[in-house]
């Protein structure tokens, strides 16, 4: 099992967090196999996919050597037990639920608190959370973060909503640990058509302009 230490590590590395949200629980595997393909191997399984807690466990058992698999979409404490549970690496949200932090250190598993504001943001911090997730991060974009980090560069900043391959150099400039990537990478045409070498490709952008970006 890896340390919460390594999934930080890996989660940041090359720090590209694909969002899923499947039409069906049995697209999570082959489209997992479509992102590692390409690169990305920080997946996370969003509650609004179909069986979402029985999907993070196929995929553990088929993917998990070779990629992170997480839960995001966690609404309620019951949700984070039973997809740490089920072998989820790391644990997102949109929402700010400090008291969800000890589950999730207690299993040995990072956790993203969502945050919208600098309070939020630095409340996440306070309680424990290893990353923030700023969403919705289309409305603020990467000028944001970095005002934000000025004052509070201790904050690990992972936005969600709003990131592009032509924006993803701004974002890691601006000081985000890593990024979420939803529908700009998993599209819903892309689920429809079960186009994975599609997936792939853009998989590989992404990759590729987060690699770029760390070298500046």
């Amino acid at each position: 099992m890896r340390s919460k230490s390594e999934i930080i590590s890996l989660l940041c590395n090359p720090g590209i967090i694909a969002v899923v949200r499947a039409q069906r629980s049995d697209q999570v595997l082959p489209l997992s196999e479509a992102l590692i393909s390409g690169g990305v191997t920080a997946i996370e399984i969003t509650m609004t996919t179909p069986n979402a807690i029985a999907a993070i466990r196929d995929a553990r058992d088929s993917i998990g050597d070779r990629a992170l698999v997480g839960i995001g979409t966690v609404l309620d404490a019951a949700t984070c037990r039973a997809a740490i549970e089920a072998g989820a690496e790391f644990v997102v949200t949109p929402v700010c639920r400090p008291e969800w932090v000890a589950i999730a250190h207690d299993a040995g598993r990072p956790i993203m608190l969502g945050a919208y504001t600098p309070t939020e943001a630095q409340t996440a911090h306070e309680a424990g959370s290893d990353f923030v997730k700023l969403f919705p991060a289309n409305t603020l974009g990467p000028d944001y973060i970095k005002a934000l980090r000025a004052p509070l560069p201790h904050l690990r900043i992972v936005p969600t909503g709003g990131v592009e391959v032509e924006n993803v150099a701004d974002f890691l400039n601006a000081g985000c640990a890593a990024l979420g990537v939803g529908s700009t990478l998993v599209s819903a045409k892309i689920l429809q058509e079960a186009d994975w070498p599609e997936l792939t490709r853009r998989a590989t952008e992404f990759v590729n302009a987060a690699r770029r970006a760390r070298r500046l």
